[in-house]
């Protein structure tokens, strides 16, 4: 599949799930069977950990189609790049998608500045140059949104792996917002 025929799908996935649509193909044994000699997924998503925000049903996929890579604030930080860098390496996935969404708490705890002990701490500072950029007068819902966008960059800047795709128009980085209430992906 091109980049283009990637994301088509995963618009595609999107709409029949906010549609009450489901396709629920590549989910049984048979699917099982077939990727125990390896994987081949069409996209990365690096999303929340959020348990509403589910990427397999919100672009109605089955197995080894996603890979996905969830930390709360869907941060970019050396882990979830790590996780990623493997998939574009070794996979050569062709399309990550920075999955912000709406509610985050993550982000929400990022924006009232207060102590969260170390590892919590550590993680919302990843989360600083959103809030840096949009200002700290902005909305829960713009900060969300810059957020995915300074994780989209972040991926970018902070790997040479995926610079490199990038560059050679071998990958595509989309940061995008999940709506909670219905289920809509939109991509910034």
């Amino acid at each position: 599949m091109t980049i283009d025929n990637i994301i088509e799908r995963l618009e595609d996935g999107n709409q029949r799930f906010v549609n009450d649509k489901l396709d629920g193909k590549l989910q049984d044994s048979t699917r099982r069977d077939s990727l125990t000699g390896g994987q081949k997924p069409f996209a990365i998503i690096l999303s929340c950990a959020d348990s509403r925000v589910v990427p397999e049903l919100a672009f109605d996929t089955g197995l080894g189609e996603l890979f996905v890579v969830r930390v709360a604030g869907n941060v970019a930080n050396t882990s979830s790049i790590a996780s990623i860098e493997y998939a574009v390496a070794h996979l050569k996935t062709q399309v990550i998608v920075v999955l912000g969404h709406e509610s985050c708490g993550a982000v929400t705890a990022a924006m009232g500045r207060g102590d969260n002990g170390p590892n919590l701490n550590h993680l919302l500072d990843h989360v600083s140059p959103a809030l840096n950029s949009c200002g700290h007068d902005a909305s829960l819902v713009e900060v969300i949104k810059c957020n995915a966008e300074k994780n989209a960059d972040a991926l970018y800047n902070n790997s040479a792996i995926i610079k490199g795709a990038v560059d050679d128009g071998n990958l595509k980085i989309i940061p995008a917002y999940y709506n909670l209430d219905s289920g809509l992906v939109e991509y910034i």
